[in-house]
């Protein structure tokens, strides 16, 4: 409620209501760990329900990247229906096995990745490597066939004509110019942005650049876009994403709600391991996947802060005289470690990906498992798919009154316990799943 001034009386405020700032929400990357969104997504929905606060969407401005992009096309497609698009992503996400998302069956004739890794390590594979000449690890053609079946992303322009939607934001990153983009389509007067290495263009948004977003280096192939009429290479966007949140800021966000994949709020203190083996080269894969996932959004989540923290020590005609505007900030990450959650759901992978696995050092389970960080990205399985649900929805539930004063919805208990969030009517996109 506005506050009375000398030259506005508080007779003249009655019935006046602040309106509700911009709201953004950032989805980033993180392949399989992407499902933890979905929870929190679906606990957001439920607190809104028993606020009663259902006649908008209450995410104007979507921004995703990678894994993170699809569930924010998802979103922005049924930006019209919130509840129908959170059902449809759960129903979704919670049907998906490995051979939804990548080609189970070709490390069959590689051996358990043998070859693979011959091709690369042996001086007389290096012929047949250049005549076979292989783009990638996996072959995510069913994830291209699935995302064509469910999503219509022609439906982002009708969302924008209703003003159900204010802009969507999916960024990737381009091989062959090194250039980190966000495409973003609005109906609004954007002027793209443009920093060292990144920049932004609008256009219409495709199929294509959700498979740009989401092909994990190395993994997945690359995908052809245009880049100022001239075609480019893109792959995953997390690759040089510096500034995570910039897109939605930039697109006009005032409030931003982060919804994390790992690190930000996972349990602190070092773990143990054995210390006098060289890290395998599965170790070593997943953790520089998960510099590329999950260290530049943290990065990025203490910048704001920090600029948030300084903005308020500066006095108003100061803050004025700036550019900068204090962002309110809310991040849900996971409270488990979800290389340790992999580990424990590894077993549930068919055995032809495991044996490939096998091959690049993976071993061991649960805590213990060595690799376990590069499985928690290619682990389309239900077990780990359903656990990282319930605890995006739990993580979110334990934040209730964080949540509801973000949003500023009454603060009243969910009806619902987290396991009966996940609703069984199909809705949405992802109906006839």
């Amino acid at each position: 409620m506005l506050h009375a001034s000398p030259l506005q009386p508080p007779s003249q405020l009655q019935g006046l209501v602040r309106p509700q700032p911009v709201t953004g929400l950032i989805l980033t990357g993180g392949g399989a760990r992407a499902a933890y969104q979905v929870g929190v997504l679906a606990a957001i929905a439920q607190l809104r329900r028993d606020a009663g606060a259902t006649q908008t969407s209450p995410f104007p401005i979507i921004s995703g990247t990678s894994a993170g992009a699809i569930n924010a096309a998802a979103l922005a497609c049924h930006a019209d229906d919130f509840d129908g698009a959170v059902d449809g992503l759960l129903h979704l996400w919670q049907g998906l096995h490995v051979e939804n998302i990548y080609r189970a069956d070709a490390f069959e004739a590689v051996k358990s990745g043998a070859r693979w890794l011959s091709m690369l390590s042996l001086g007389w594979a290096i012929a047949r490597w250049r005549r076979s000449h292989p783009k990638s690890l996996l072959d995510n053609a069913p994830l291209r066939d699935l995302l064509g079946k469910y999503l219509d992303m022609g439906r982002v322009e009708a969302m924008l004509e209703g003003k159900h939607l204010h802009a969507l934001a999916l960024t990737g990153s381009s091989y062959t110019s090194g250039q980190h983009v966000t495409f973003f389509q609005t109906h609004h007067h954007v002027v793209p942005w443009l920093r060292e290495q990144r920049m932004a263009v609008q256009t219409r948004l495709t199929l294509a650049h959700l498979m740009a977003s989401s092909a994990i280096p190395f993994i997945f192939p690359a995908e052809p876009l245009e880049l100022e009429g001239v075609p480019e290479w893109f792959g995953d966007g997390s690759m040089r994403q510096s500034a995570p949140i910039s897109p939605a800021v930039h697109l006009g966000a005032e409030r931003v709600l982060v919804i994390g994949a790992g690190r930000m709020k996972e349990p602190e203190g070092r773990r143990v391991g054995v210390n006098d083996i060289h890290p395998s080269m599965a170790q070593i894969a997943g953790h520089a996947l998960s510099n590329i996932f999950l260290d530049a959004l943290a990065v990025d989540v203490e910048r704001l802060r920090r600029i948030n923290r300084t903005l308020a020590l500066l006095p108003r005609e100061a803050r004025t005289a700036t550019a900068l505007r204090p962002i309110e900030l809310l991040v849900v990450a996971p409270s488990r470690r979800l290389d340790d959650l992999a580990g424990e759901h590894q077993a549930s992978l068919p055995h032809s990906v495991r044996a490939m696995l096998r091959a690049f050092g993976v071993s061991g389970k649960g805590r213990a498992m060595s690799g376990s960080a590069l499985v928690s990205y290619l682990l389309f399985e239900p077990s780990f798919i359903n656990e990282l649900i319930n605890l995006g929805m739990s993580d979110t539930l334990a934040k209730r009154a964080e949540v509801q004063r973000f949003f500023g919805w009454p603060a009243r208990a969910p009806q619902m316990d987290p396991a009966a969030l996940r609703r069984a009517r199909p809705a949405g996109f992802a109906a006839g799943v």
